[in-house]
């Protein structure tokens, strides 16, 4: 029953995928870009590969999880040539263990802190997989609930992953939003800026550094302030559906 529901919800599933596309093109029209300078990552948390495999099947290949766990389940079974990012906080603990069962990993999003950043740089150079992208996590809200770094230390941080992390490619700074899955103009703006001191401080052109931010509820808003990287979950799979035990 739930592959035959899955298969009812493919032709949705890639409509969907046409529509966040569209208006993601607009925003970056709307920003004075063209629409291919904005990445959208189709985000499968709690999804089955199924209804994965629909949207890659329909041409989509920028996906991204956000469950150790859950990720180096479903990205074995799924083609190679897809561009994984792992989105959110990643545990030390877990470094090696995605690393290693993701080798197409093309992004990791969330290094809040150098610890995680020493773990990948080790990670990757001990299985010999290429130097992995990344990005800063940046708490622009302000929640301690959140990880990443204080915008006041982006600019530390950023530093170590360039110039300490050989094997790392930093790629641009990244910000979760607010618990509701939105985040308002300040947010967005605060990265924004984080991502100018960044820039001035390490000699990186501005055109060359990305910016993560944007969700379902908020992705346009975040493309006109300048983001080229958002990541788009129920918009396109519909509701998630949580499991009853914790992921990590």
């Amino acid at each position: 029953m739930a592959a035959a529901a899955a298969e009812g919800a493919a032709a949705p599933v890639a409509a969907a995928m046409r529509a966040v596309l569209a208006r993601a093109g607009r925003a970056a029209e709307r920003s004075g870009r063209a629409a291919e300078a904005v990445r959208v990552v189709a985000i499968g948390k709690t999804k089955p590969v199924s209804l994965l495999r629909q949207l890659y099947d329909a041409g989509h290949r920028s996906f991204g999880e956000n469950y150790v766990q859950e990720f180096v389940t479903k990205a074995p079974q799924l083609p190679e040539d897809i561009r994984w990012h792992f989105v959110g906080h990643l545990q030390s603990n877990k470094v090696k263990s995605l690393v290693a069962a993701v080798p197409n990993l093309d992004m990791v999003e969330g290094v809040g802190n150098e610890k995680i950043a020493n773990h990948l740089d080790r990670a990757v150079v001990s299985l010999g997989r290429e130097p992995l992208k990344v990005m800063v996590q940046v708490n622009t809200s302000g929640e301690e609930s959140k990880s990443g770094i204080d915008p006041s230390k982006c600019v530390e941080l950023a530093k170590h992953v360039k110039l300490a992390c050989p094997n790392l490619i930093l790629s641009g700074l990244m910000t979760i939003g607010m618990k509701d899955y939105s985040s308002t103009p300040e947010n967005f703006k605060a990265l924004a800026n984080c991502k100018l001191e960044v820039c001035k401080a390490l000699g990186i052109p501005t055109e060359q550094f990305e910016l993560s931010m944007g969700m379902s509820g908020d992705f346009e808003q975040a493309i006109e302030l300048g983001s080229t990287n958002v990541r788009v979950g129920s918009t396109i799979f519909g509701p998630r559906e949580y499991p009853n035990q914790k992921q990590n």
